[in-house]
């Protein structure tokens, strides 16, 4: 006999119960809905409700989609280092090292930066040290010539880090032009970017979000180019995400935001841009709760970052229907 079964015809041996016209279509063990006649078929008679020549039958299950969890890229390599976190916290502004110490391991971050300044004379022994909260066994640290105003500045600030941490090669180079908006003063950024690779040093270069620029400094030897995302503090986030992105596409060593980040979605912006990584201080240390927005910057990387590799889906001007009409039953 025939019925209509999904808008086409079916042959069935006659009598034939739902049960057998499922066994027939390998459903059998399927979670299925039946519908005969425009009546459902509950579940529990399937096996006692026989079908007759001409039945109009429609059987409906849950359709979807997925695949197995895929892993993300987790590392960050810049110059001979490799770090399993994308994320790079600064040490200023904490109320003291104890807060320093817990919103830091809370971050996850491998990599902190300091700034080198003078020793106090007559400073008490007993008062605590960052590298001893903040220990160079357990993190790379990351020298930065913050205020800094001239090359030569940060030409002895980098040598004295050097000296400093025993022939420490990594260095973050920050020429600062203005004292109000902290911006780089590009010229000599530049100047001294080229002096440091020549002696040997490893160096993170802020700049400004010049497309350009970035490409400069990456062709003087720069393992890594540092464009603000915003005025440092100001925690405005990312206020040309275009030049961001044109200075990532034309990228051959990581681009690494830093500078403007003032909360998680700034963070997870940055990633999702496909910037390599996210240095922040202020972001995490002027929250309300430090040590709770270091883990939400942690996530915030991590999401930024799977997201960007999974690929966000195009835009578009009009609704795309998310479910398939193929095989709708009206």
């Amino acid at each position: 006999m025939q019925i209509t079964l999904n808008g086409d015809a079916f042959d069935c041996s006659q009598p034939c119960t739902v049960a057998a016209m499922l066994e027939k279509m390998q459903l059998g063990t399927k979670l299925v809905a039946v519908e005969r006649n425009g009546e459902i078929v509950p579940m529990s008679q399937h096996t006692t409700t026989e079908l007759a020549a001409g039945d109009k039958v429609e059987v409906v299950r849950a359709i979807g989609g997925g695949q197995p969890e895929q892993q993300f890229t987790q590392t960050l390599k810049v110059g001979s280092y490799e770090w399993q976190s994308r994320l790079l916290v600064g040490t200023g502004k904490y109320k003291d090292m104890a807060e320093t110490k817990a919103a830091t391991e809370a971050s996850g971050s491998q990599v902190v930066t300091v700034a080198i300044r003078r020793t106090n004379i007559g400073q008490n022994a007993d008062e605590p040290n960052l590298l001893e909260v903040i220990s160079p066994e357990k993190y790379t640290i990351l020298p930065n010539t913050a205020g800094c105003y001239t090359v030569e500045d940060s030409l002895r600030t980098c040598r004295l880090a050097r000296e400093l941490l025993g022939d420490h090669k990594l260095v973050k180079l920050e020429v600062l032009g203005d004292a109000k908006t902290l911006y780089p003063d590009i010229t000599a950024t530049l100047e001294a970017a080229a002096q440091l690779v020549k002696e040997g040093f490893e160096v993170m270069a802020y700049t400004s979000d010049d497309p350009l620029i970035a490409k400069r400094l990456e062709e003087l030897g720069c393992v890594a180019v540092m464009p603000l995302a915003g005025p440092i503090g100001s925690g405005l986030g990312i206020q040309n995400k275009y030049n961001i992105r044109e200075i990532i596409e034309n990228a051959n060593v990581p681009i690494i935001i830093d500078a403007g980040v003032g909360t998680a979605s700034d963070a997870a912006e940055a990633m999702e841009l496909g910037c390599d990584g996210v240095l922040m201080n202020t972001a995490i240390a002027a929250a309300n709760k430090p040590v709770m927005m270091a883990k939400a910057m942690k996530l915030a990387l991590e999401s930024g970052r799977m997201a960007y590799e999974a690929g966000r889906m195009p835009r578009r001007r009009y609704a795309n229907a998310s479910s398939p009409l193929d095989g709708t039953f009206f």
